[in-house]
């Protein structure tokens, strides 16, 4: 300010003596008003000049010049790169959050006063199957016709979330319809935000609890009740001694089938929490087949009594590494149940060999009545039987094959199965080749 009032004075001085060197002293005081009225247009033209350029949101401030104005233009230089940083700053941000809700497994749909969408996640678009650009501004509840879901959004009641079926996109294609968990929050007024969940996994692993549940109390309670039953005939009837042990020995029958259940349930429940089993140590297939071959053979004997055509063939001496014993149960488990469905007289082949790419594979053959193509997807489910009758009648649990899977799995191994109806079943463990050291390694390394 007091550069500007300097400036003032200098320019009525200047002109005062300009016009005394011609006119003489007496209009010297016209000259300083003539100087002032210069001064003043030239600065009322700065302030033009500045107000036209902030009105053009400050792009082309000129750079500093001297006097008010030009401090005043500065000033608002900096305030302005620093209003810009602060945007880009902010947008940085808002990228940012928007790209964190982007990853989120869980979609998000935010909704205008009318219901309109503002804006959804991608995974939220792949659940109501929805397109997030063509999509914008229409109505949710036009895209998502569910009864339930429609309800729901204009019922303002959201205390409680609202599950329902929608048709999931995958690649702009659609997919098997999933089970969304809903959950609306109103923010900013009448504005929604909506969460949804996929609870189609958990849903499904709740039913196969439920059903495991059952099937256990079913298989349980079967044996129980015939107990219940000789224990209630041995006390109320007097029995002679050959009827007592012929009772006797059933119930020893139903005992040992509870017990086989229950050790069943103890191996799948610890396959499913242990560690994975160790890459080094190492098992002989000789020793895993020799006991294979006792377990076999003695439960030919006690399933009928002409037995069965047995082979055990060791093609090659091999190691495998990992857990012994869930190897051995492996293994044991599809012996017994090519024993267990083949008829007496029936022939049971086992054979160990290694592939040509250097996989170990473990193969039993039975010559039993076969498998439909369409259970054999399901052989390894809990409980899945084929024949409910012939597996209780052989003391079967309906848990072997899926003892085979996990122990399979936490192998690297690969089962398959091959049947025929009417000409028996092949089932095949493939090895990989980082769990095995063949006989020629073992040789050299001696």
């Amino acid at each position: 300010m007091a550069f500007h009032i300097a400036t003032f004075l200098i320019g009525s001085v200047i002109g005062a003596a300009i016009v005394a060197a011609s006119a003489g002293l007496h209009y010297a005081w016209l000259g300083a008003w003539l100087g002032a009225v210069l001064w003043f247009g030239l600065d009322a033209w700065r302030a033009q000049q500045l107000l036209k350029v902030l009105r053009n949101d400050g792009s082309g401030l000129p750079s500093r010049g001297a006097g008010v104005w030009g401090e005043i233009a500065e000033r608002v230089r900096k305030l302005l790169r620093a209003r810009e940083q602060q945007t880009r700053q902010a947008e940085d941000r808002l990228q940012e959050f928007l790209a964190a809700i982007q990853a989120s497994p869980n979609g998000v749909v935010l909704l205008d006063e009318q219901g309109r969408i503002e804006w959804c996640n991608q995974t939220a678009a792949s659940q109501f199957g929805i397109d997030p650009e063509r999509d914008l501004l229409q109505h949710l509840s036009n895209l998502v016709r569910d009864p339930a879901f429609v309800a729901y959004l204009a019922s303002w009641n959201y205390s409680r979330d609202v599950v329902i079926d929608a048709p999931s996109q995958i690649h702009g294609q659609r997919a098997h319809p999933v089970r969304l968990s809903v959950q609306v929050h109103p923010y900013a007024g009448n504005r929604r935000m909506l969460l949804t969940r996929d609870i189609t996994s958990l849903e499904q692993a709740e039913a196969m609890r439920r059903d495991f549940v059952a099937n256990v109390s079913h298989e349980i309670r079967t044996p129980l009740t015939v107990l219940a039953g000789f224990v209630e005939t041995l006390q109320n009837l007097p029995l002679d001694a050959e009827e007592r042990a012929r009772y006797l020995g059933l119930m020893g029958q139903q005992a040992h089938r509870m017990e086989t259940l229950v050790n069943d349930l103890l191996t799948l429940s610890r396959l499913e929490g242990s560690a994975a089993p160790p890459a080094n140590r190492w098992t002989r297939v000789r020793a895993l087949l020799a006991q294979c071959e006792d377990e076999g053979r003695g439960l030919s004997n006690r399933l009928s009594l002409q037995g069965h055509k047995l082979s055990f063939v060791l093609e090659a001496d091999s190691e495998i590494a990992g857990a012994p014993t869930e190897l051995q149960s492996a293994m044991s488990n599809l012996v017994s149940n090519a024993i267990r469905y083949t008829p007496g007289g029936g022939e049971v082949a086992v054979t160990w060999r290694i592939l040509p790419d250097g996989r170990g594979e473990y193969a039993v053959r039975d010559s039993g009545p076969g498998i439909a193509a369409e259970h054999v997807p399901r052989l390894t489910e809990r409980f899945y039987r084929i024949d409910r009758s012939r597996s209780r009648e052989t003391g079967g649990t309906g848990l072997g094959l899926a003892i085979v899977k996990h122990v399979a799995q936490r192998h690297g191994a690969e089962l398959r199965i091959e049947s025929v109806v009417g000409k028996g079943s092949r089932f095949v463990l493939l090895f990989p080749v980082t769990r095995l050291r063949q006989a020629a390694v073992l040789s050299a390394a001696a």
